[in-house]
């Protein structure tokens, strides 16, 4: 078993190398595959020193993950996990903005009435979010989601 502190310091370090693959635009292969590697390690770490607020970002990541390599069924299936873990904790409306951004990421490839409607109640929360940064964060997430029109 790991020491407390050390298995968060690996959670957050896992998370944030998995947002710089994220954002490289000339990932390799081989970083793609570090990168779903990574989300899903953090989340395991996450789920051992974390709150339910890290477990909603650890499954929201990983959402992003699949939704960025067009992996509609897995992106979708940890969307929702997202969505129960900020529903039955009551998480803040930028939590279940954030797990509703990544519903409406993962519906947008094949499901754009199911992403209209969750991009609606996310945009929704988003009004609600009271750090201007936060708030921010999630409106321009949700702008980078292609729902055509």
């Amino acid at each position: 078993m790991l020491d407390r502190e050390l298995e968060r310091k690996l959670a957050a370090h896992l998370f944030n190398e998995t947002w710089r693959l994220i954002e490289k635009p000339d990932r390799t292969a081989e970083e793609t595959i570090m990168m779903i590697h990574s989300a899903h390690a953090s989340r395991y770490h996450w789920q051992s020193v974390g709150d339910c607020s890290h477990k909603a970002i650890g499954e929201w990541q990983i959402s992003r993950v699949y939704s960025l390599l067009s992996l509609s069924g897995p992106a979708l299936y940890h969307a929702r996990l997202c969505l129960e873990i900020c529903d039955t904790q009551s998480l803040s409306p930028f939590m279940t903005g954030c797990a509703h951004e990544a519903m409406a990421r993962a519906f947008s490839s094949n499901d754009k009435t199911s992403a209209k409607l969750h991009h609606r109640a996310a945009s929704e929360l988003a009004v609600l979010v009271q750090d201007p940064e936060d708030r921010g964060i999630l409106e321009s997430d949700l702008k980078s989601i292609a729902l055509g029109e």
